[in-house]
C-alpha cells in the first residue's frame, strides 16, 4: 500500500499537482515508515530509510513550492467534478482549507433561493460549526427569489441565522439583484470558486434513496472548482 501510495504521488508530482501529490507523499511516508518497524532484516530497512528519505526531501521540497505560491497570489488548484461522480461533499471540497484559524466566511452565490439550495447552505454552515475551524462570522451575498419563493426564502434565512445564533455565530445576510459570481472565501486566506455554486448536486431518486442524507454518495452535476490562495482576502 505505501508502494502504491508513493507511485501515485510521483505520478501527480509529476503532472505538476502538487497539493495532492504532498498528500500522498505523506501518507506513503506513513506507510513505508511502518514496513520499516515491521521488517527484520537490516538491508532491506536500509534500502526503505533510503528512499523514505528521498520521498521527505521531496515532500518538504513542494511543501516549500506551494508556500512560495501561496505568498506570491499564484496558488491555483483546478477540480473537475464529472456528470454523476460522487464522493464530493462539502467536508471533501473545503475540510483542508479550514483550518483552526478560519474565524471569518464569505459567501457569494446567487442562488440561495430554493428550498433545496436552502438546505445546501444549511449543510454548508453545518460543516462550519463542527470545525477543526472557529467560525465566528459568515457573510452571505445572494440574490431574491424572483417567483412566489421570496418570502420562505427570506424566512429560511432567518431561521438559519438564529440557529447559528445560538452557536455563537453571526450570519450576515445580503442581497444584490446583479451579483454572478460564486465563490467562497476564508480569512486565511483561501478562495474556492465552484461554477455552479453550492448546488452542484442532482435531486436525489426518493427521500429514502441513499445520498438523500450523505452529499459523498449524491451524484453531481458537472462542474469545476477552482482553488486559489490570496494574502488579502477581500470583504464584502
Amino acid at each position: 500500500a505505501g508502494a502504491d501510495t508513493v507511485k501515485r504521488a510521483v505520478e501527480l508530482d509529476l503532472a505538476s499537482r502538487f497539493q495532492e501529490s504532498l498528500v500522498c507523499y505523506q501518507e506513503g511516508i506513513d506507510l513505508l515508515l511502518q514496513v520499516v518497524k515491521a521488517t527484520k532484516d537490516e538491508a532491506k530497512k536500509q534500502r526503505f530509510r533510503q528512499k523514505i528519505s528521498e520521498y521527505m526531501t521531496r515532500a518538504e521540497d513542494i511543501k516549500k513550492h506551494i508556500e512560495k505560491e501561496k505568498q506570491d497570489g499564484k496558488y491555483h488548484k483546478q477540480i473537475r467534478i464529472e456528470e454523476n461522480a460522487t464522493g464530493f461533499g462539502y467536508e471533501k471540497l473545503f475540510q483542508e482549507y479550514l483550518t483552526e484559524i478560519v474565524s471569518e466566511v464569505w459567501v457569494e452565490d446567487p442562488y440561495i433561493r430554493h428550498v433545496h439550495q436552502l438546505y445546501n447552505f444549511l449543510r454548508f454552515c453545518e460543516m462550519l460549526i463542527k470545525g477543526p475551524c472557529k467560525v465566528k462570522t459568515i457573510h452571505l451575498l445572494t440574490s431574491y427569489d424572483e417567483g412566489s419563493g421570496r418570502n420562505q426564502q427570506i424566512s429560511g434565512l432567518e431561521e438559519i441565522q438564529q440557529s447559528l445564533r445560538n452557536y455563537g455565530v453571526t450570519l450576515n445576510i445580503a442581497f444584490s439583484s446583479s451579483i454572478h459570481d460564486r465563490e467562497i472565501r476564508f480569512n486565511n486566506g483561501w478562495m474556492i470558486k465552484i461554477g455552479r455554486g453550492l448546488d452542484y448536486f442532482k435531486k436525489p431518486q426518493g427521500r429514502f434513496s441513499i445520498g438523500y442524507c450523505d452529499f459523498d454518495l449524491r451524484p453531481c452535476h458537472e462542474t469545476t472548482v477552482d482553488v486559489f490562495h490570496t494574502k488579502h482576502t477581500k470583504k464584502m
